[in-house]
């Protein structure tokens, strides 16, 4: 059943604490991710010497590897393609933000009412309180349910769209508060944080899966190697357990971004109510027409693209967008946690 913000407990919360706890966990989650990709890189070319050198023991090929005494090849090219790869999916991840759905730019000539034009100044107002070098570009699409999302890999780039729902069903500063949030996932460089982590983890996942196969037959052909036999049994081990290590990272990354955007939101505005009542209303708004909204979801192409990006995600309502096991997660911290960080506890008064 929806609750009302009265409900709640207003606490003091400290939002510039929560801003650093949640950079350091950001670098530490970064670390984890640019360690496992270059080890496995290292691996990889640890696996393909023991074939060329099979009595070298691994600490050796190792060392060598490190000292650079034989040239870590596979790592390179790696680091590479992960390079070129996260170029290109910068380049064409505004596009693919808002694949599928019905939207429009919104600017100061376009505007086709009061709120929209409200909706433009809004955002032009955060803006300046954020300190951005660059107006964002404003896209309306033409949703019912309450949701936004920012994109862009840099100031300059940087798009916000929301949904029609959305500007409809929040008042100016519940609205500023909304936009406050997502400004600050730009000013926080969050898109490009979660784009690298997202780019490793896939790349890890393709090359460990290749790495496996070749190395499955390439040791039933020589099992010579003692070296070589121990590397295939750490490689089936990384095979399933990486997987696994990848997608509590990436929502451990996405909840802690989460995080800080909110207390972004609060940073700019001063006050914790607005955003405190505009996330509890949009929750409350997709338990109530949770039906509906379901099949808006669904319906729409890509939504998936965006459910990270999302202010709010859907499947916290009970609103499943495909039955992949990956929906049983949360890309978002529960909304109590949120309202929490916030400084409004759900006690008994």
């Amino acid at each position: 059943m929806p609750q009302p913000l009265n409900d709640f407990i207003q606490k003091t919360a400290d939002w510039r604490q929560t801003i650093r706890i949640n950079n350091r966990k950001t670098y530490f989650v970064m670390g984890i991710f640019i360690l496992i990709y270059a080890a496995l890189g290292m691996l990889i070319d640890m696996f393909i010497y023991t074939q060329h050198y099979p009595q070298a023991t691994l600490p050796q090929i190792f060392q060598a590897l490190i000292t650079l005494q034989i040239f870590p090849l596979v790592t390179v090219i790696m680091i590479a393609v992960a390079g070129i790869s996260l170029l290109i999916t910068l380049s064409f991840h505004d596009k693919l933000m808002l694949l599928g759905t019905e939207y429009r730019e919104i600017t100061p000539t376009t505007a086709k009412n009061t709120q929209e034009q409200q909706l433009y100044n809004v955002i032009e107002e955060m803006k300046i309180a954020a300190g951005l070098g660059y107006m964002p570009r404003v896209y309306l699409i033409e949703a019912d349910y309450m949701n936004a999302f920012a994109s862009g890999y840099s100031e300059k780039s940087a798009m916000v769209a929301i949904t029609r729902g959305l500007m409809q069903k929040l008042d100016r500063s519940e609205l500023q508060a909304v936009m406050a949030h997502e400004l600050s996932h730009i000013r926080h460089l969050d898109i490009k944080l979660t784009l690298m982590a997202s780019v490793l983890a896939n790349l890890t996942v393709m090359v460990l899966d290749i790495f496996f196969y070749n190395a499955i037959f390439s040791r039933r052909r020589d099992s010579d190697s003692r070296s070589g036999n121990a590397l295939l049994i750490i490689i089936i081990i990384l095979r399933y357990l990486i997987p696994i290590i990848n997608v509590l990272l990436l929502l451990y990354l996405s909840r802690t971004r989460e995080y800080m955007a909110d207390a972004g939101s609060v940073q700019l505005l001063r006050d914790n109510h607005p955003l405190a009542s505009a996330l509890l209303k949009i929750n409350n708004d997709h338990q109530e027409n949770s039906a509906a909204y379901s099949s808006q979801y669904q319906q729409t192409p890509h939504e998936n693209v965006r459910r990270e990006a999302y202010i709010f995600d859907p499947v916290q309502a009970g609103i499943e967008r495909t039955n992949s096991v990956a929906d049983l997660f949360s890309t978002h911290p529960n909304i109590k946690d949120r309202l929490a960080a916030l400084g409004f506890k759900n006690e008994p008064k």
